[in-house]
């Protein structure tokens, strides 16, 4: 496993690249959203566990998902700016996008606050979690999911779009669904990390979200790059 994941006392880093790390911190959707630098920012790894003190767990556990993301970043920012000794500027540029909108009949998505689905999955306290995602051999089961959520997700590599997807459903509150599809790369499968590739007549991704009332059109927009002007090899602790 490699890459940047929350942990209940901070940010974890496995086998991540700095470009890795930046494109956490800065909330990118993709590492191609990350240039400059030396070359050893996409190449080279490390581990990295960024914990934060008793008090500001108390404090972070009082914010929104959003909130709580968006400070997690700022302290990872910091984090970079002291260990890395980095230094960025950001840039927009027009690309190619998908826009994930709503198709003609509705959306076909179950309210997350209302579903009383005894198999959802619950975390520690009891209550069904939120944001969360697992693939299967032939599925991936969104639960809690908000439609920037899944924008950002189908903007990733795991998806196999190709471009970044911004959310223009309107849609805003969190849903409960169901993608008929699998994923192209078998380590993100449940139980088939060296498992063959999805068969050929597998249902695509777009037929899967217009299963659930979605679609992607085409389109062009602003997508923001982050640039390293400067970055040094961080001192072990």
């Amino acid at each position: 496993m490699t890459g940047v994941m929350n942990a209940p006392d901070g940010v974890n880093g496995a086998a991540a690249t700095l470009s890795m790390l930046v494109e956490y911190a800065f909330g990118l959707r993709s590492e191609d959203q990350v240039s400059g630098g030396p070359d050893w920012t996409k190449t080279e790894r490390f581990d990295v566990q960024a914990k934060i003190n008793e008090a500001d767990i108390a404090g972070m556990d009082k914010l929104s998902p959003t909130d709580k993301k968006a400070r997690l970043r700022l302290m990872m920012q910091a984090l970079l700016a002291e260990r890395f000794q980095l230094k960025v500027h950001s840039q927009t540029k027009q690309v190619p996008i998908y826009e994930l909108v709503v198709a003609r009949g509705g959306p076909k998505l179950t309210d997350a606050a209302t579903d009383a689905d005894p198999h959802l999955q619950l975390g520690k306290d009891g209550k069904p979690l939120h944001g969360f995602i697992r693939f299967l051999n032939e599925m991936s089961v969104a639960q809690g999911y908000s439609m920037p959520w899944l924008a950002d997700f189908l903007s990733g590599p795991m998806a196999g779009l190709g471009r970044p997807v911004v959310d223009k459903t309107g849609l805003t509150g969190t849903y409960n669904f169901t993608l008929d599809w699998t994923p192209p790369h078998p380590g993100v499968r449940l139980g088939a990390p060296d498992g063959p590739s999805p068969p050929e007549d597998s249902p695509s991704l777009f037929t899967a979200l217009g299963d659930l009332g979605l679609k992607l059109q085409p389109s062009t927009g602003p997508l923001e790059t982050i640039v390293i002007e400067h970055a040094e090899h961080p001192t072990a602790n």
